[in-house]
């Protein structure tokens, strides 16, 4: 089968390579899915299970990727709730060979069915941004009706995430970005919007939580909005800021069946859009991870046209 493969951390982008790879067998509880789409994000060529397995041995090459979208081919022994032929969307484990490639063996527990009337492209765009926006927020978070919430990179991929379901579950939500993005974050819900390169951050006031994608100096300022009790929520990494009277949560995405249930229906019934910039094939992907252009939302890389 045709992957995307990675042997040479030092590399970036410019080592990724399509590759010949065998195609993957079903281990106990797995199921192998022909990959319909599926989506990356850059930070993985920094992720140590990207380059390693959990004893910290060399894995690589590599086979990039962790979101997809596809069609069970094979089960796995003692695998239960799902069928072959049954389309399917998730997160694959972070520490095994991943979705850009025609075939991928993911942990069942870790796969949702896809309804038929959701597209594999959306459905590939779904599982960190809409895990990251929602475990962000209800999980870490604690977020409830009446709070305010500021939102960095609301017209990202996980920003405008955020930016609906806090909407839809009572928030007041600022969202903020370049002056290009006020207009698209505004369209995905912000009540309001904070051009960071022309507007002062500080002049947004109090706020319940700040949902993080950004880091530096952007966060370090931010936690001083926080009023007492809030929560800042990042999912960039350790940090050593905290509010004065609050929490600093940081954290790292998890496969949750249940969730993605949740964010697909939403999907389908419209309280949810999905926000896909750039949609290229496999034989592109890589002149795509390695575009110099902004990317205007999630990158989905479909396999199968």
């Amino acid at each position: 089968m045709k992957a995307i493969v990675v042997t040479d951390q030092a590399a970036g982008t410019a080592g990724m390579k399509l590759m010949e790879r065998p195609e993957p067998q079903a281990a106990i509880n797995d199921v192998v899915v022909r990959v319909h789409a599926a989506g990356f994000v850059n930070t993985e060529l920094d992720w140590p299970s990207t380059w390693t397995d959990r004893t910290f041995r060399d894995r690589t090459p590599s086979i990039l990727g962790h979101e997809l979208a596809g069609v069970i081919t094979a089960l796995g022994y003692g695998t239960t709730g799902l069928s072959i032929g049954q389309r399917v969307f998730g997160l694959s484990d972070w520490y095994r060979d991943g979705t850009l490639a025609e075939y991928v063996a993911v942990e069942a527990r870790n796969l949702v069915p896809l309804p038929g009337d959701v597209d594999f492209t959306v459905g590939a765009s779904l599982p960190i941004s809409g895990l990251t926006a929602w475990q962000g927020l209800f999980q870490h978070g604690g977020l409830h009706a009446g709070q305010t919430v500021l939102a960095h990179g609301a017209a990202g991929a996980v920003g405008s995430i955020v930016t609906q379901l806090a909407r839809e579950a009572g928030a007041y939500v600022i969202g903020t970005g370049r002056a290009v993005d006020r207009q698209k974050a505004l369209d995905f819900g912000a009540n309001e919007f904070v051009d960071l390169g022309n507007d002062s951050l500080e002049d947004v006031g109090g706020v319940d939580l700040v949902f993080d994608v950004i880091g530096g100096d952007v966060q370090k300022r931010s936690a001083a909005l926080i009023r007492a009790g809030g929560t800042l929520v990042t999912a960039v990494g350790p940090t050593d800021i905290r509010p004065a009277d609050g929490l600093t949560v940081d954290f790292v995405v998890e496969a949750d069946r249940a969730q993605l249930s949740e964010i697909v229906q939403r999907v389908r019934d419209g309280r949810l859009r999905t926000n896909i910039g750039k949609v290229s094939s496999l034989d592109d992907a890589v002149a795509t991870f390695n575009s110099t252009e902004r990317r205007a939302g999630k990158t989905v890389i479909r396999v199968l046209p």
